[in-house]
């Protein structure tokens, strides 16, 4: 449905009376969008992120919609709830296992990983040994 409103006349001068200067903001977009709103010219300078999120789209389990908080298959890329979290994916049956998951547009280790405390106490115990055998060595 095209705007009922008039187009205002362009206040930029042409010819011999245009100075130079920095461009014009682009105009304010109302109602339907018109070719020069945002969200239309930046399509040619996206298409790779558009075709993208065209193809997400037709993912398993995302015309249903999702949960406030879901996760994507790594497998099938299907949207799986975060609340209870399954043991397999509703879509392929693959095993959810591990601590990464792989959300809209990023993918993150979602649980905190175990203490630190198991890969440093060889360094730690072999430290202390030395202290002490070199100690020990410095008192003899």
């Amino acid at each position: 449905m095209p705007d009922p409103r008039p187009t205002p006349p362009d206040p930029t001068p042409h010819g011999r009376d245009a100075q130079p200067g920095p461009p014009e903001p682009p105009a304010k977009s109302y109602g339907n969008m018109s070719p020069e709103h945002w969200s239309k010219t930046r399509g040619a300078r996206n298409a790779e992120a558009i075709d993208y999120y065209r193809e997400r789209s037709k993912a398993p389990g995302v015309a249903e919609g999702g949960g406030p908080r879901n996760f994507y298959c790594m497998e099938c890329d299907g949207v799986i709830p975060s609340d209870p979290e399954p043991e397999r994916c509703p879509h392929c049956d693959a095993p959810i296992q591990g601590s990464t998951r792989r959300y809209f547009n990023w993918v993150e280790i979602d649980t905190p990983p175990d203490s630190d405390w198991a890969v440093l106490r060889p360094w730690f115990l072999g430290a202390g040994l030395l202290v002490v055998l070199l100690l020990g060595w410095w008192l003899a």
